[in-house]
């Protein structure tokens, strides 16, 4: 028995030897009369031992058994699981172990076992939070990050996109580094999936804004000069999507936020599913959203969606590409990069005179095309007839010209007459009749 139990057991003794009352003993025990009379009752009949509670020494029947534990302890030590965090492990224990266990019972346990949640926590920072937008599609964040996706020491850069309202992952793509490329299939997948939004919030990488966007003085932008879109820049403008540049990583600490999750959990997912490709993880990230977001997203304040459907004529081959202008000949034919280019025959090309400005599109998709107003042209290499090397040579022969003596520069100097300021209007007349009208021998 413990000491409460044997200090109350006296208490009760007093009171069924009448050496103490029922509301004497309550106030010494701090228990109500009823307990008291219902103990004292308890101890008449069964002793000390009806002091002692009826559960003790028996195991809960919702108590984990010995076993259980033991294979989840084990299962977290082993290489597949090691690198997981308590909540991720919890995730996966019941949807590839079949074992549910509540989070607060598997902390308990491991933290007992000797185990330590592998992700870091930071002593958290007080700051105020930019509220969140109202609907879904009004903004939002891009951004990439380089990591080590697939284990060793090898970085490879996840870009993706999270809508500042609901937390949602719009889309997710892995490219080598962070790449324009990378973006522009970024922004398709995230068109098709949920459609066009009304603004994209970057950070002031060279792929969004241009260098030169921060070295316009006043005096230039109040006399009309302006800096050139990026290319980026330029295809949201052509879909109608506001692009924001962000001064600080804190202004969009939303996906910021989401690369500390995905770095913490997406490594493990692609070791348990055998993906060691870029191409295998970019197949798997379309699918992994959709659990991602029922985890880990919210409802927006508004339920009315700013993302705007596609136009079923969009043609976002020649938008999420790169486009620079030239200039045709008379024979539908420009140059680009040291190469020449003819436009396939059409009806549309005859209408091209010559010195019309195309734009030439260039994607690693469809390769080279070119663009006249809203009409995309394939076009075909054109290798220029070349001359002959005797024909090079007559052309680069110059005459040798030898001026006569009577050349201005030669010797004409001496035969004209130099002005002076004693000649009179109609001396300087016969000078210029002698000059310009002379027949020279």
């Amino acid at each position: 028995m413990s000491q409460s139990q044997l200090n109350r057991y006296a208490v009760l003794s007093q009171v069924i030897q009448g050496n103490l009352n029922v509301s004497e003993a309550a106030s010494a025990l701090g228990i109500s009369k009823r307990q008291v009379l219902r103990l004292k009752k308890g101890v008449q009949q069964q002793g000390a031992a009806a002091l002692i509670h009826k559960n003790t020494g028996r195991k809960p029947s919702h108590a984990l058994d010995g076993s259980l534990i033991s294979q989840i302890v084990s299962l977290k030590q082993s290489a597949l699981y090691c690198d997981a965090n308590f909540r991720h492990f919890c995730e996966l224990l019941e949807r590839r172990e079949n074992i549910t266990i509540s989070y607060s019972s598997l902390h308990t346990l491991l933290s007992q076992a000797g185990l330590k949640s592998p992700k870091k926590r930071r002593r958290i920072k007080l700051h105020r939070r930019r509220k969140r937008k109202e609907q879904e599609g009004l903004l939002l964040q891009v951004d990439a990050t380089p990591f080590e996706w697939f284990g060793g020491t090898e970085k490879f850069a996840l870009h993706g996109a999270i809508d500042d309202a609901t937390g949602k992952v719009a889309g997710l793509y892995l490219t080598k580094h962070e790449c324009l490329h990378g973006y522009w299939e970024l922004t398709r997948r995230l068109i098709r999936r949920h459609g066009i939004p009304a603004s994209i919030y970057a950070d002031r990488h060279a792929i969004f804004l241009s260098r030169n966007a921060g070295k316009l003085s006043l005096e230039d932008q109040l006399g009309g000069k302006v800096v050139n879109d990026t290319q980026f820049g330029r295809a949201m403008t052509e879909l109608g999507i506001t692009l924001i540049a962000a001064r600080s990583p804190q202004a969009k600490g939303r996906v910021e936020r989401l690369w500390d999750t995905l770095q913490s959990r997406l490594p493990i997912e692609f070791a348990l599913a055998k993906i060691t490709t870029i191409d295998q993880a970019n197949d798997f990230l379309a699918s992994y959203i959709e659990s991602f977001n029922e985890q880990f997203a919210v409802v927006p304040i508004d339920s009315v969606c700013a993302f705007r459907p596609a136009p079923s004529d969009l043609d976002l081959d020649s938008i999420l590409c790169i486009k620079m202008t030239r200039i045709l000949d008379a024979g539908a034919v420009f140059s680009f990069y040291n190469r020449h280019f003819v436009l396939q025959p059409g009806k549309r090309r005859l209408e091209l005179p010559a010195k019309t400005a195309i734009s030439v599109l260039v994607s690693p998709l469809f390769g080279i095309r070119a663009q006249y107003k809203q009409t995309v042209f394939d076009v075909l290499p054109y290798i220029r007839e070349t001359k002959s090397t005797e024909e090079r040579n007559e052309v680069r022969k110059k005459s040798n010209w030898t001026p006569p003596d009577s050349h201005y520069f030669k010797y004409g100097h001496s035969l004209v007459k130099k002005l002076t300021f004693e000649d009179n209007n109609f001396d300087i007349l016969h000078l210029l009749e002698d000059i310009f009208l002379k027949k020279y021998a």
